[in-house]
């Protein structure tokens, strides 16, 4: 395992960003920076408020698309080998954010910030979950 890409800067700059957009999305529309609400939002044909989600997620495409562009060294994700794998994941992110009210980005930035009590909460789940995953498919699945 390597902790090679891990620098405190870059992690502190990063998070400082997260959290200055979190904080200028509820200053400017009053809305919480989950991307699963913004998303569903922004293809929801009810939704009236469609630009600034389209700008929303056009900002977190253009993001590594710019740094890119800059010459900063964007790597590629790592996938599963099997595709379904990949899709049977996505449904479960869905239904999961759907059935939590929310994502790990609307509960765990703005959710903890606020001091919601169901976002601690909601939070404190998708770590341990996280956790216990990563143990098992590492340790007993072999993976």
């Amino acid at each position: 395992m390597s902790w090679a890409n891990f620098t405190p800067v870059s992690a502190a700059i990063g998070g400082v960003l997260i959290g200055l957009s979190a904080v200028l999305l509820m200053l400017f529309t009053g809305r919480i920076a989950g991307i699963s609400g913004v998303f569903d939002g922004l293809i929801n044909p009810q939704t009236s408020d469609r630009a600034w989600r389209a700008a929303f997620v056009a900002g977190l495409i253009a993001a590594p698309v710019t740094a890119m562009l800059v010459g900063y060294t964007v790597p590629m994700p790592q996938l599963p080998g099997s595709f379904i794998t990949i899709v049977v994941g996505g449904l479960l992110v869905g239904f999961g954010a759907r059935l939590g009210s929310g994502c790990t980005s609307g509960h765990g930035i703005c959710g903890i910030a606020r001091l919601s009590p169901r976002s601690i909460a909601a939070t404190s789940v998708f770590t341990v979950t996280a956790i216990v995953v990563v143990a098992l498919s590492r340790h007993v699945f072999g993976g």
